[in-house]
């Protein structure tokens, strides 16, 4: 027992200082999450704001001008006049707008006489190049004309069609930033760099520096070699889940409603699940070029585009959902979610902390069979 502690503390060492020599190791797991949170925080959003639309007013009226001050008043639009609804056509046929608004002429009139239906309704067109940002707008825009209804039906005041107004209340991101979503998921692609990239060259390496052969004359048993591999980099990658979170937190005012606990047990599960399918690929080749592609195939891909960090999975087609169930990231940042913007919600979090336990056992069960082959050989 005290042989074997003896030896772990050694290649632990040796690991460690491994590591710290390598610059490249350090700025991916400490450096990429600063960069990746200020870029997605900062440089993607999936809010609509400050979009620029003409607005044509047929009706210069009272109801027109009111419908204009209220587009002014929304941090979602840049509203502008247009002397005419072709001039406006030109204008989004040639990209500087990205919708139209037109008001009716005589809806004052149409109104007052009650007979709003039948062509008085607010009209919007949207350049629907990309349709997802044209239905952003278009749910912002029926915000702003349903907010512009009730306050005239509170005052008695006829108001154009739709004449029913819903009262929606939005539950978790009540406020409704992206970035709220965002960061949370971006823990996982952080991770997922650590856990898959960095552990995926570690066997690798040693073979192509020659230092396995070293390594197998050592009395170093096949678990102790795996642990001396896992602890350096859970440390680095729970160190970059650590920055991340507090980065997301301090610069982003993004919510923490879970506990730290239940954080650090779903990351901790994520992050085993990922060094072990590092280490199965890293102990299925001898060449490092080769286990950084197949790393970034199995493992930073697939928690980019299959994890739900991006993508609604439930609005992808049933083959693409059934392969993202084999994904880590797929469970990691649902349970991201869940903490950031509800809390312990365990009934939610127990099948993904299962899900990431099983998947941890099943590549580090892997990881230890390839690697005690070639170990004993």
């Amino acid at each position: 027992m005290k042989a074997s502690a003896m030896r772990l503390r050694g290649f632990l060492r040796k690991e460690s200082l491994q590591i710290a020599r390598d610059p490249s190791s350090i700025a991916l797991a400490l450096l990429m999450p600063v960069v990746l949170i200020l870029l997605f925080g900062f440089g993607v959003s999936l809010d609509a704001r400050d979009v620029p639309i003409a607005v044509v007013l047929d009706d210069g009226g009272p109801i027109g001008r009111e419908l204009f001050a209220r587009l002014q008043g929304s941090n979602s639009f840049e509203p502008e006049r247009s002397p005419s609804f072709a001039a406006a056509e030109e204008r989004l046929r040639a990209h500087e707008v990205e919708g139209i608004v037109r008001v009716p002429p005589n809806l004052e009139r149409r109104l007052a006489d009650g007979s709003a239906n039948g062509g008085a309704e607010v009209q919007l067109v949207l350049r629907g190049v990309d349709s997802n940002r044209a239905r952003l707008i278009d749910g912002y825009f029926q915000g702003v004309v349903g907010t512009w209804i009730a306050a005239r039906g509170a005052r008695g005041e006829p108001a154009p069609a739709p004449v029913a107004v819903a009262n929606p209340h939005v539950w978790f991101n009540a406020a409704g930033r992206s970035t709220d979503f965002l960061v949370p998921g971006l823990v996982a692609l952080v991770m997922t760099l650590t856990g898959v990239l960095l552990t995926a060259l570690v066997v690798a390496r040693e073979w192509e520096r020659g230092t396995m052969e070293a390594i197998l004359v050592t009395p170093l048993r096949p678990a102790e070699f795996l642990l001396t591999k896992i602890v350096p980099y859970y440390v680095l990658g729970m160190g970059g889940m650590l920055l991340s979170a507090g980065l997301g937190i301090a610069l982003f005012d993004v919510p923490l409603r879970g506990s730290f606990a239940s954080l650090f047990v779903m990351s901790s599960l994520f992050l085993l699940a990922s060094l072990g399918i590092g280490l199965a690929i890293s102990s299925a080749v001898r060449v490092q070029f080769v286990a950084a592609q197949l790393s970034i195939v199995a493992g930073f891909l697939p928690a980019f585009f299959l994890s739900g960090l991006l993508f609604d999975l439930g609005s992808t087609p049933l083959p693409i959902r059934v392969v993202s169930h084999v994904v880590p990231a797929r469970y990691f940042v649902s349970a991201s979610h869940t903490l950031f913007l509800a809390g312990d919600l365990w009934r939610v979090l127990a099948p993904d902390a299962l899900a990431l336990t099983a998947m941890a056992a099943f590549w580090i069960g892997i990881a230890w069979r390839r690697t005690g082959t070639r170990i004993d050989s």
